[in-house]
């Protein structure tokens, strides 16, 4: 039997990873800026989250939601002290498009309403409902299609009014920062925008944060900069550090009901153990003000090229916008500098590194980016 032939794949086999360190099979070491599409949030084989899964593992790893489970309330608890979010809930399931999924069905049940608004170049997941709200026709099946998404311009509060006048809006769905979409940061006002136009009309506000979330920003979410709270928060990605890990964050406005949402592996005793590791690790490190702090000398020193068309982000999530001769600049980084990075097409560089990115490994990314610019 062969694998199915989906990804583009670089003749690399990674054996061995350390913080922000890799390592191939023949030992050459490469610089992880990009963590696996933002995955590992507290650096690759982190001691602290090593050991809580070793020690879940010799105790159990799975039963399902039949039972008690102390480890999800504990995770629950955590979360929502580091978050700031205490009086949520928490839903937990195993990836961003299945939390996607979850959140656009949970808003049309609060209100019993079938419209759901998002925004061009928008990024919700693979799954049924959240690939239909995803902006790419070439993922989206005929069978994935509905007319029940409404997709609007970024950052077009005049769009965004005439939608609610015109529909019966059961949800809107936003990233805080679009990762796929090019690291587009959304503006204060239109974050705002959305929670006036979802409390006078009755509507959820979903903030898809699977890619720019769980502190990521230097915020828990990145929408916490707008200075709302949403009535959803999805998230993925960094919540496992690279074991599948998703949930929702749901407001004490939406009541639960048994049946309403379900999940066999969501929750489970290994996955609330790396959970609860993640979140350990990043309050122990203060990484939500390294991510700030990193980010933000990252940011400055990548806008002092003249090359560089624009650089977009906040934190460790950083979007660098070159101009099509430069289209050399990925691959090179990574096949001559020993430096894994991500895009977003057309062209723009994303970099999505572990959140306790030190100082010397961003300048060390910045001599290779020197480099290459230099001779390209």
């Amino acid at each position: 039997m062969k694998l199915f032939d989906v990804y583009p794949i670089n003749p690399i086999n990674i054996v061995k990873g350390e913080g922000s360190l890799v390592y191939d099979d023949k030992g050459t070491e490469y610089l992880d800026l990009y963590g696996g599409h933002a995955v590992i949030s507290i650096g690759h084989t982190n001691p602290h989250y090593v050991k809580r899964l070793e020690d879940q593992l010799q105790q159990i790893g799975f039963y399902s939601n039949s039972i008690e489970i102390p480890l999800q309330t504990q995770l629950a608890e955590k979360l929502g002290h580091v978050s700031g979010k205490e009086d949520y809930q928490l839903f937990l399931c195993n990836s961003g498009a299945e939390a996607n999924e979850n959140a656009l069905k949970l808003a049309s049940f609060y209100n019993g309403k079938r419209k759901i608004i998002a925004f061009r170049k928008a990024f919700h997941g693979r799954t049924s409902l959240a690939v239909a709200a995803t902006d790419n026709p070439k993922i989206v099946a005929p069978v994935n299609e509905t007319d029940n998404v409404i997709f609007l311009p970024w950052n077009d509060e005049a769009a965004l009014e005439e939608a609610f006048k015109s529909n019966e809006v059961s949800s809107v769905i936003i990233e805080g920062i679009q990762g796929v979409g090019g690291i587009q940061v959304a503006p204060v006002s239109f974050l705002q925008k959305i929670r006036l136009l979802c409390d006078t009309h009755n509507a959820v506000f979903i903030a898809d944060s699977v890619q720019c979330g769980y502190g990521r920003t230097g915020e828990f979410f990145s929408h916490d900069f707008a200075g709302i709270n949403a009535d959803i928060y999805s998230m993925a990605k960094g919540m496992g550090n690279g074991f599948p890990v998703g949930g929702i964050i749901i407001s004490p406005k939406i009541a639960p009901a048994y049946g309403m949402l379900g999940t066999t592996f969501g929750g489970n005793h290994l996955a609330c153990a790396a959970g609860l590791a993640v979140l350990e690790v990043i309050e122990r490190d203060n990484l939500m003000q390294n991510a700030a702090e990193v980010g933000g000398y990252l940011i400055e020193e990548l806008k002092k090229f003249d090359k560089v068309k624009e650089v977009r982000g906040r934190g460790l999530m950083i979007g660098i916008d070159l101009p099509e001769e430069l289209s050399n600049v990925k691959k090179d980084l990574l096949f001559k500098h020993k430096i894994f990075t991500g895009e977003a097409k057309p062209n723009v560089v994303r970099l999505l590194p572990a959140l306790n990115l030190t100082r010397a490994h961003a300048d060390r990314f910045l001599e290779a980016f020197t480099t290459t610019l230099n001779n390209s």
